[in-house]
């Protein structure tokens, strides 16, 4: 196995095609582990105080509509 330092050199030289071939590689690859991570804290349990906290705020009237842009 590589060190980081020898993964960090190696995507120094890459060529502008080959960065951006990686970049969307590990894109995809950093967006997995994300849904894996957040699949296993919910499953767990971990979230639920936030959930409880945002309902209690939608029902005392203290949300508003979210301006995504």
């Amino acid at each position: 196995m590589k060190t980081l330092h020898e993964i960090e050199r190696a995507v120094q030289e890459l060529k502008p095609k080959q960065l951006a071939q990686f970049r969307a590689w590990f894109a995809e690859f950093d967006a997995g582990a994300w849904d894996r991570q957040l699949e296993v804290d919910v499953a767990a349990g971990r979230l639920d105080a936030l959930t409880d906290e945002a309902l209690a705020s939608f029902r005392a009237g203290r949300t508003g509509p979210v301006n995504i842009s």
